[in-house]
This record gives structure tokens, C-alpha cells and sequence, in this order.
């Protein structure tokens, strides 16, 4: 048995397994980021009002790269672009931009194979952007070595592969998958289970990290954690579900993305009785709580922002989106844009003078406690300490919340930090 996510992050197969959740979990031709007319008739409710400030960006625009997963035949999050530029947007109209100057993106889309994120990577460097944000893909491994090596800083929400959690010059305002993990196990042990039944999606690399990451913070929490892999696409996972359920276990995880969030926990609704629920965000997409409706009810689920409560950053999401890109379904995995956005902006709010890739690595680094976007409140410091091994990482906070009635309740901030300890 490892002793701690230390050793455990620094195995090679766990460093690999890093990469599994963006595709599988977190997902799912290039253009420029010329800007749409924003609404500026619809009214700021009075508690958002100081986040309104008017503070236009003026002068020549800082390139930043915004590579998102779209296109593709089997996974396209146009969502998650539009809430980027609702961002970006909201930032140029009254945060100053960056350094008081407007950003303008430099857009290409990965299509979520190999051939197409290179080329984009490639771009971003050709282009000379000042630094790249990442929406979410897979194929972060592909692309990362290419835009770090060239001296131009990468950002994301949630770091989902090898290669954007431990290189040089890449930054994730949040844990990641290892964070969502540790998280669930930390609740776990709050609860007082002692087993518990992981219904993952049946990808090598998903199955894998959760092997290498899910397993060991568990079994540190002194909990048991069973792996039951369950293929996309499947339409009833009653017989993976009813065998599981065999082993009394005190709750279930549902680790996938929406079709086999689906199938789970409407299985659960039929087989389940009244065994406690765990979930990540894609498990609350609208097409999983319309399909699986009040079977929902009382899961509990794990993500990197909250959008739905009352808190004054969720507040401030829906009302930038609103403003900004009201066509945009706020539900689901769209605020991963918004966050890597607006993430990247409040990071760079001191700084001043010219904006150069190496200035803005330097004053990512120096970034500490930022409020992170529609984050309930967590904050992110990029020096390299928030999760053992994984030097990209800003912060290992998540945010959790049950759901009743299609929507997140008594949502919090949990700090899973203590099972990252030696």
C-alpha cells in the first residue's frame, strides 16, 4: 500500500493517468475572436453592481490563445468557447482587459484528435499570443510540450493531462481530477463509509487514473473503493449496477460523462434503494437530470465552480453570461470556459507595463489566494504547493453540493488537503 498521494503522483503510470478525465469526465478548424455586440440594456442587480465597474480596456490588444474542444465527431462543447468569449467580454468592458488593454482571442479548435491539437498548438506559437487558455480537451499532452517550449505560459481551469499538471509554464487554477478524487474520498470519511462502488467510464486511461489516484487516497481515507467500468453509450447498466450493489457497499461514485451518468443512476433509481450517491459535474447536465429526473435527488455531486447557488460568484456567472451570451445553457460544464478565462484575468490583476509571455508567467507565479470564477469562495495561489506532484496546480479546494429538485443545494467549498499530507 502507497503511503501518500505523494508517491503516488510520482509513479509514472499515475503521472499518465492525469490525462484521463477531460475526454471522458470533463468533455467532450480555427477562427479569430472578433467581438459580438454585447447587452449592455440588461440591468445589474444591485449586489453585483461594484463587479460592473465600467473599467474599459483600451490600446493595443493582448493575444491570447483560446484552444477549445469543438468539431469533433464524437465530442464538440461549443458552450464552453461561448462562455469564454462571455468572459472575455465582461473583462474588456469593466476590469481593464489585461493590464488596462483589451484581450483579443486567437481561437482554434482541437476537434479532440491528435493531427488537429498539434496544429492548433503550432498556431498559438506561429501567432506569438501572449499566453494560451485552454477550455478542455484530452489532448493536452499533444499540445502543451509545443506552447510551454516556445515561452508562452498555458492556462486552464482544471489541468487534465500529464503534460499541462507538471510542466514548467503551465497553470491550473484548480486540482484536477486527483483534487475531484481526493475530495469524494475526504467526504467520504466525513460520512463514515467504508466501501464504496466506483461506476467508471470504460477507458483505459480513465480506468487507469482512477487505479492509480482514486484507489490510494481511499484506501488512505480508510475506505474501500471498488471499480466497476461501465462503456459509453450503454443504455441500461442494471446488471454492472445489481452485481455491485452485491457487496453492500455504503455508497457509489459515478465517475463518466453524461450517457453513463445516465444509465447508473437511473439503474440506481430501479436497484439502489437509498444508497448515498457520488457524482462529478457532468453527472448534472441537463440531459442526465431530465433522464434520470427525481432519481437525482440527494446526489452529491463534485466540481470545479458552482453556478447555481446564491453565492455572489455564481450570482456574478449568470449574470455575465446573461449579459454577454445569453443564448448559452449555463448548466452542465459550460462555466469551464468562463473560469479559465476570468481565472486568467483576476491572476493577472497587478499586472503592469508591458504584457510579454515571460511578464505574464512571472506574475502567474507570484499570483496568490485569487478568487477563483464562480468558485463558492475557494481561491488559488500558482507557487507549486496546492497538490504534491503536480507543480501546475493552484489550488486543491473543490466545490460540492447535493441535488434536490434538478438543482445544487447546501453547496460548499471541501479542502481535501489532509489526504495529500504524508
Amino acid at each position: 500500500m502507497m503511503e501518500s498521494v505523494r508517491r503516488v503522483f510520482s509513479s509514472p503510470r499515475s503521472r499518465a493517468s492525469v490525462a484521463l478525465i477531460s475526454t471522458a469526465v470533463l468533455l467532450a478548424g480555427c477562427g479569430g475572436g472578433a467581438d459580438a455586440t454585447t447587452t449592455d440594456s440588461t440591468e445589474i442587480p444591485t449586489a453585483l453592481a461594484s463587479a460592473f465597474p465600467g473599467k474599459k480596456a483600451t490600446g493595443e490588444p493582448v493575444r491570447i490563445g483560446l484552444i477549445t474542444n469543438e468539431g469533433g465527431a464524437t465530442t464538440s462543447q461549443p458552450e464552453n468557447r461561448e462562455a469564454a468569449e462571455a468572459a472575455r467580454k465582461y473583462a474588456n468592458d469593466n476590469l481593464g482587459g489585461i493590464a488596462g488593454r483589451p484581450i483579443k482571442f486567437v481561437i482554434c479548435k482541437t476537434k479532440e484528435e491528435p493531427a488537429t491539437a498539434r496544429d492548433c498548438a503550432n498556431q498559438m506559437v506561429e501567432q506569438k499570443v501572449d499566453a494560451v487558455v485552454l477550455t478542455s480537451s484530452a489532448m493536452g499532452d499533444s499540445m502543451v510540450p509545443i506552447v510551454t517550449q516556445a515561452g508562452i505560459p498555458w492556462t486552464s481551469a482544471v489541468a487534465a493531462s500529464n503534460a499541462e499538471a507538471t510542466s514548467t509554464n503551465s497553470f491550473s487554477w484548480t486540482g484536477g481530477f486527483p483534487a475531484t478524487m481526493t475530495s469524494m474520498a475526504a467526504y467520504a470519511k466525513e460520512k463514515g463509509y467504508k466501501k464504496v462502488a466506483a461506476f467508471v467510464i470504460d477507458a483505459p486511461a480513465v480506468v487507469s487514473g482512477v487505479e492509480a489516484i482514486g484507489k490510494p487516497v481511499f484506501t488512505k481515507a480508510g475506505i474501500g473503493l471498488q471499480i466497476v467500468a461501465i462503456a459509453a453509450g450503454t443504455p441500461d447498466a442494471s446488471p454492472q449496477v445489481s452485481a455491485a450493489l452485491q457487496s453492500k457497499p455504503d455508497a457509489i461514485a459515478v465517475i463518466g460523462e453524461s450517457t453513463v451518468c445516465t444509465s447508473v443512476l437511473q439503474a440506481m433509481g430501479t436497484l439502489g434503494g437509498d444508497t448515498p450517491r457520488m457524482a462529478v459535474q457532468s453527472c448534472v447536465a441537463p440531459e442526465v437530470v431530465d433522464a434520470v429526473g427525481a432519481g437525482m435527488d440527494g446526489t452529491q455531486v463534485f466540481s470545479g465552480f458552482d453556478t447555481a447557488s446564491d453565492d455572489i460568484e455564481a450570482q456574478l456567472y449568470r449574470q455575465v453570461m446573461k449579459q454577454y451570451s445569453p443564448d448559452t445553457p449555463t448548466q452542465g460544464y459550460a462555466a469551464v470556459g468562463y473560469q479559465s478565462v476570468l481565472g486568467l484575468v483576476r491572476a493577472l490583476h497587478s499586472l503592469t507595463g508591458e504584457v510579454t509571455p515571460k511578464t505574464i508567467a512571472a506574475a502567474l507565479r507570484s499570483a496568490k489566494n485569487v478568487a477563483l470564477p464562480a468558485g463558492h469562495g475557494s481561491t488559488f495561489t500558482c507557487d507549486s504547493s496546492a497538490v504534491p506532484g503536480l507543480k501546475a496546480a493552484c489550488s486543491a479546494q473543490l466545490v460540492t453540493g447535493t441535488v434536490s429538485g434538478g438543482k445544487l443545494e447546501k453547496v460548499r467549498v471541501i479542502d481535501p488537503s489532509p489526504l495529500f499530507a504524508r
